[in-house]
């Protein structure tokens, strides 16, 4: 994709939204979305929520261990003052973000940025998880991963939750969810 000017010869942004379950390559899709935008000589910025520290307290890094740079904040509204001369924005881990972020999104959009979204599209109990649902909502290009189960091998796109825990953020890898299908998320173990 490319930068496209609108006839006044201003240029046009859209909001790209990658999601999908645990394990499916949304993070290794950002990645890869954003070294391309760098190889084309455009600005870019990356963000990811404070408290995702999983892997690291700054990179974004993912399952495969492809990694890039971001800056990690506390809200959404923060993107807008950080973002001022980009060209892209990547949004990691959309999900833990606040209910500000699809506005920050639209308003980043207008500003004539490309804005590259990745989430969980669905909390680990096959709910809509945070702000992902609305900004779906509001984007131009939406790609939904998958990941493979972990029961019968077939096309996953559940985060089931190993340990018991109610909570609807509980930060985790493979010792604590698991990708299903429709049919093994919803059998009991």
């Amino acid at each position: 994709m490319f930068i496209e000017p609108d006839i006044k010869g201003r240029r046009r942004g859209w909001i790209e939204v990658i999601c999908g379950s645990m394990f499916s390559g949304k993070t290794e899709e950002l990645i890869r979305r954003l070294k391309r935008a760098k190889i084309a000589n455009l600005k870019t910025e990356i963000f990811k929520p404070v408290i995702d520290t999983r892997f690291d307290g700054v990179k974004i890094i993912s399952h495969d261990e492809s990694a890039i740079h971001s800056t990690p904040v506390d809200s959404s509204p923060k993107i807008l003052l950080l973002a001022q001369d980009a060209d892209v924005i990547g949004i990691d881990e959309a999900q833990f973000f606040d209910e500000e972020l699809p506005s920050v999104c639209d308003a980043l959009a207008l500003r004539g940025v490309r804005v590259i979204v990745a989430g969980l599209d669905m909390d680990y109990s096959g709910k809509p998880f945070g702000p992902i649902p609305f900004i779906l909502a509001k984007a131009e290009y939406i790609t939904k991963l998958h990941a493979i189960c972990m029961k019968c091998g077939n096309i996953a796109n559940y985060s089931y939750r190993k340990a018991p825990n109610e909570d609807q953020v509980m930060l985790g890898a493979k010792d604590v969810y698991e990708p299903r299908c429709r049919t093994c998320y919803n059998l009991e173990d």
